[in-house]
């Protein structure tokens, strides 16, 4: 809008308009400066609007559609060009910018380009290897070969699975083993364990960490 309550601005007779004015410099040549007056709009509004104060603009929100890109990051920041505040007196909009916040997923976390997530598998899978299958993000699942031996904890990557970047290439997916601990043992299951208990007898996981103790 033109900012006056009549709808018609008067010319500012400072500047006659132009919105600038000239200052001298003492060397052949002039100098150009923002009106004082009409602060470099070239008119005045003799009866500013209550609403916008002269300004041409008043305060309004409206709802849009926004692409999100694939692999945007948390509070990464989306520039829509001209969909921001309206110019003075009908000058160009400026930028919108959208501060994107990516919710955290029940299963799934993230590092980078790159997923996480944690697969709980069982003793004897953890001691003696083999196949497990792994949930993907949006697509079938994988599988992954469990070597013999695993310690809880361990970390395996499954190639390209990971979050979309922005060339359309993926990173990987970061699978962490969880050896999961039955809290109820009964049966074969129990008879098996009380075996390799008597089995391993011999053997003390923890030797080596009293020894560095001593020694430190």
């Amino acid at each position: 809008g033109t900012g006056d309550a009549n709808g018609t601005p008067r010319v500012c007779p400072t500047c006659v308009g132009t919105g600038q004015v000239a200052r001298g410099s003492g060397g052949g040549f002039s100098l150009t400066d923002p009106c004082p007056d009409c602060k470099g709009r070239g008119l005045i509004a003799e009866n500013p609007c209550e609403i916008c104060h002269g300004s041409g603009r008043a305060k309004s929100s409206r709802t849009m559609q926004v692409r999100i890109p694939a692999g945007v990051s948390d509070s990464q920041r989306i520039r829509l060009r001209g969909k921001g505040a309206p110019g003075e007196r009908g000058g160009p909009a400026g930028d919108l910018y959208v501060t994107v916040h990516v919710d955290a997923h029940p299963v799934f976390g993230r590092k980078g380009d790159n997923l996480t997530v944690t697969v709980p598998v069982t003793f004897a899978e953890a001691a003696l290897g083999g196949e497990v299958r792994v949930p993907t993000l949006g697509g079938p699942p994988v599988t992954l070969k469990l070597p013999p031996g695993t310690p809880n904890g361990r970390t395996m990557r499954a190639r390209g699975k990971g979050a979309v970047r922005k060339d359309g290439t993926r990173g990987d997916l970061l699978v962490t083993v969880e050896v999961a601990v039955p809290t109820d043992v009964s049966g074969k299951a129990r008879d098996a364990l009380e075996a390799y208990r008597e089995a391993t007898a011999g053997e003390d996981p923890r030797a080596e960490l009293f020894q560095a103790a001593k020694g430190a």
